[in-house]
């Protein structure tokens, strides 16, 4: 389908499980590469969209130097923005707790900023998904936290775990992007290339 990408080594440059299930659900073959210590840090005027594409361009850049010619990087960054807030991963089980807390009853954003990174060239895009939360209940919240320890997970869930058969009333957009990839719309960028 994506013969455009036969010249292509196609390499997800990213340690998420949920980012490896979603791009191999396209049927393409890819190789994972990471590289530790990449400052997930941005400036602070920056905002919304602006974030996760910024961040995913500046993991992009960390891999320029030991690209090969034929290499196709893929890199991504996923935050949770509520009320004008960046909500990024906890750092304690409380964090954690008050996260969901903030987000019980009200709707936010999950915003995903994707780069493909080749030698000649960087395309870059992100992707809104509006998420609406039930209200949770302490017992709820604490359950999930102490059950699924959602550490690694912007915002504190996962959509595709527990709080998100419960607590997720409405969603607007895709849902893998809320995942952690925008599967869809990378396939299609995917195809322009």
């Amino acid at each position: 389908m994506l013969e455009n990408l036969n010249k292509y080594k196609l390499v997800l440059a990213s340690n998420s499980p949920r980012r490896k299930e979603l791009l191999s659900g396209l049927d393409l073959e890819y190789e994972v590469k990471t590289l530790s210590g990449i400052e997930e840090t941005y400036p602070d005027a920056l905002c919304g969209e602006e974030i996760p594409l910024y961040i995913a361009r500046k993991k992009a850049d960390a891999y320029r130097n030991s690209m090969s010619s034929d290499e196709l990087i893929i890199t991504a960054d996923t935050i949770v923005w509520l009320d004008g807030v960046v909500m990024g991963k906890p750092c304690s089980e409380e964090e954690a707790r008050q996260m969901l807390r903030n987000l019980s009853g009200k709707t936010h954003q999950v915003i995903t900023g994707v780069c493909l990174t080749t030698i000649g060239e960087q395309r870059g895009f992100s992707t809104v998904t509006e998420v609406t939360f039930e209200d949770l209940s302490d017992e709820e919240i604490d359950y999930y936290v102490r059950i699924y320890k959602p550490m690694d997970k912007a915002g504190s869930y996962g959509i595709q775990e527990w709080i998100g058969f419960i607590g997720v009333k409405n969603i607007s957009g895709s849902y893998f992007n809320v995942m952690g990839l925008p599967v869809q719309r990378l396939y299609k960028e995917l195809r322009k290339l």
